[in-house]
C-alpha cells in the first residue's frame, strides 16, 4: 500500500466585491477570480469571462474554447485581480448598480446589525 502524502492546500478562487460580506446581495455583486491551470486565471461574473480590457464574453464549454479566446480570457493572477478590481464597482444586477445596492442597505439595514 502506498504511503499517503500530506494534504496540499492551495488557493484557487478570490472574491472581489464592493459590498460588505454581510450584505444580502453581496454574492450577486461579486466577481470571481478562479484558477484555470497552467498559471492562468479567469475573471468571472457567472458564465461571463472578462478579457484584459474588462469586456465580458460568454465562456464557451471547454470543448468549444478556441486558442485565441483562451489567450484573451486567461490572465496572470496580478492581471486577473486588477481586472476584477476595475470591473467590480461597475457591476449592474437587474438594473441596479453597486451604488444602488449600497443605498438600499442604508435604507433597509439588517435587523441584527
Amino acid at each position: 500500500m502506498p504511503e499517503i502524502p500530506e494534504p496540499t492546500i492551495r488557493a484557487t478562487c478570490y472574491d472581489v466585491t464592493c459590498l460588505p460580506p454581510d450584505n444580502i446581495n453581496a454574492h450577486v455583486y461579486t466577481i470571481k477570480v478562479e484558477y484555470r491551470g497552467h498559471g492562468k486565471w479567469a475573471v468571472l461574473n457567472g458564465k461571463r469571462a472578462y478579457d484584459i480590457n474588462g469586456n465580458a464574453d460568454w465562456e464557451p464549454i471547454p470543448s468549444e474554447r478556441e486558442d485565441d479566446w483562451l489567450a484573451n480570457h486567461r490572465h496572470t493572477l496580478s492581471e486577473a485581480l486588477a481586472i476584477a478590481v476595475r470591473v467590480a464597482p461597475q457591476m449592474v444586477v437587474n438594473g441596479h448598480t453597486v451604488a444602488d445596492a449600497l443605498i438600499a442597505r442604508e435604507a433597509f439595514p439588517h435587523p441584527n446589525a
